[in-house]
């Protein structure tokens, strides 16, 4: 089967994050180009008339003036080679004009009215054999014979022309500068996206059996580099988390081994020597090994849960010193040191009273394996927080090994032989009771033997359900 990882996308290259993102790039160049370009078209052509307009304008006037005074010749000088002047009388008849239209009626007149210019587009014939349009400007002017038109009219073919050129290079120029555009976009965001390559290469390529291995982390401070830092931590997370479950089943194995194989011995002993064999010892020794199983087993279940994540818990107040006195009680009946508890007072504590009554009753069986002659208990409330001392008079634990005592499966030097009864995940299942309650565990460096300090966030009592 392909590695999803390593093989093309459906989609093919379209389907990229390059791809994608070089195309909206274009299409959205490309539609603000389009818009640019008509935008100055338009706004080209506005320009030109009106400069147009400006100089015909003024040409009227100063025409209109000599009309006025009476000094208008017949026959006008044109201020450009497509201008195009005619000065229609009342009766509609031509009494000045430029050479190109001299001798031809009104070409350019139109009805005028109030004292303000008027301009219009008007197609003449005949004036260069084709047809062309011209932007006329008009006004109206009082003489001698009555009121007389004057008309100047410019051609409008160099603004159309002036358009057209630039057209002409919108239309070559726009193409080519999208495509250098693409170019320049596909190439800078393959660039950008090169370390992301690096990571999914990288990333691809880490199984279970190479959780040490990481993706690199690109020199900058961008998005890309927060990625890889983030790709790198969950990394450690998995590692970590894939060490802890290699050594939980390597030591659960250990663990169980060696009961069964105790199990085994004894039962081809007897077996082998069935008429010599104390059957009633090597029943007391099995179930002893079954108790020792049974309490495993329970151990390694509670853990697996909790490395599956919190479950839900029956949150209710809780009397922790009925508690410990009902653990005390149960295990006085099979100690072999004194348990004392005078100093257990009243204490209240919202959790589950399961799991709180699994927390005391491993400290209790710790301390006791351990205890010369006495394990003493004390509970009561120590400021804003309940706070549950477990010590005992035995051999104490070790400097170098108090880092590691509430890791699972430690076990002190003295206690190796297993023969104590530890499965080495008490003390491991007390510090994660404490942290499900917010509070914590702690094994005081000062005290002789050891000495476990539990604190744990204190509940008011107003409310009836308390167990």
């Amino acid at each position: 089967m392909t590695d999803p990882a390593r093989s093309p996308t459906r989609g093919g290259r379209l389907a990229s994050v390059r791809a994608r993102t070089t195309s909206v790039a274009a299409l959205v160049v490309a539609v603000a180009l389009v818009v640019g370009s008509v935008v100055l078209l338009v706004t080209l052509r506005s320009a030109l008339e009106t400069s147009g307009d400006g100089a015909a304008l003024a040409r009227v006037r100063d025409i209109a003036t000599l009309a006025a005074d009476g000094t208008l010749p017949t026959l006008l000088t044109p201020s450009s080679e497509d201008e195009i002047v005619q000065v229609v009388g009342p009766d509609g008849t031509v009494i000045a004009a430029t050479p190109n239209v001299r001798d031809r009626p009104p070409v350019i007149a139109y009805e005028l009215s109030g004292a303000s210019p008027a301009v219009r587009n008007i197609e003449v014939d005949g004036i260069d054999e084709e047809p062309e349009t011209f932007r006329v400007s008009g006004l109206e002017v009082g003489t001698a014979d009555g009121p007389a038109g004057v008309f100047v009219a410019r051609s409008l073919e160099p603004v159309a022309e002036a358009v057209g050129v630039t057209r002409t290079a919108l239309l070559a120029g726009v193409p080519l500068l999208l495509l250098v555009l693409v170019c320049v976009t596909w190439w800078l965001v393959g660039r950008a996206l090169r370390p992301v390559e690096a990571m999914r290469a990288e990333v691809a390529d880490i199984t279970e059996l190479a959780l040490d291995r990481r993706v690199p982390v690109p020199p900058t401070r961008d998005e890309i580099a927060r990625l890889a830092r983030t790709l790198n931590s969950m990394l450690d997370r998995l590692h970590a988390a894939s060490e802890r479950q290699r050594t939980f089943v390597t030591d659960a194995s250990h663990e169980l081994q060696s009961p069964l194989a105790s199990f085994r011995a004894q039962l081809e002993v007897a077996l082998a020597h069935p008429a010599a064999a104390e059957w009633t010892a090597v029943a007391a020794d099995l179930l002893a090994d079954t108790q020792r199983l049974e309490r495993l087993a329970r151990d390694l279940l509670f853990l697996a849960r909790e490395d599956a994540g919190p479950a839900p818990r029956r949150d209710v107040l809780v009397d922790l010193d009925t508690v410990t006195l009902d653990e005390a009680t149960r295990l006085r009946s099979s100690a072999r040191v004194r348990i004392d508890t005078t100093a257990v007072s009243a204490a209240t504590v919202r959790g589950s009273r399961d799991e709180l009554g699994r927390l005391v009753r491993n400290l209790l069986e710790n301390a006791e394996r351990h205890a010369s002659s006495v394990v003493k208990v004390c509970l009561g409330m120590s400021g804003p927080g309940v706070i549950l001392v477990v010590e005992d008079d035995g051999p104490g634990v070790p400097a170098d090994q108090a880092a590691q005592i509430f890791d699972r499966f430690v076990r002190l030097d003295s206690d190796r032989a297993r023969t104590g009864g530890g499965t080495g995940l008490g003390l491991a299942i007390v510090r994660s009771i404490a942290d499900a309650h917010d509070g914590e565990i702690e094994l005081d460096p000062s005290a002789s033997g050891a000495r476990f300090v539990v604190h744990l966030p204190a509940s008011d009592t107003t409310d009836p359900t308390v167990r």
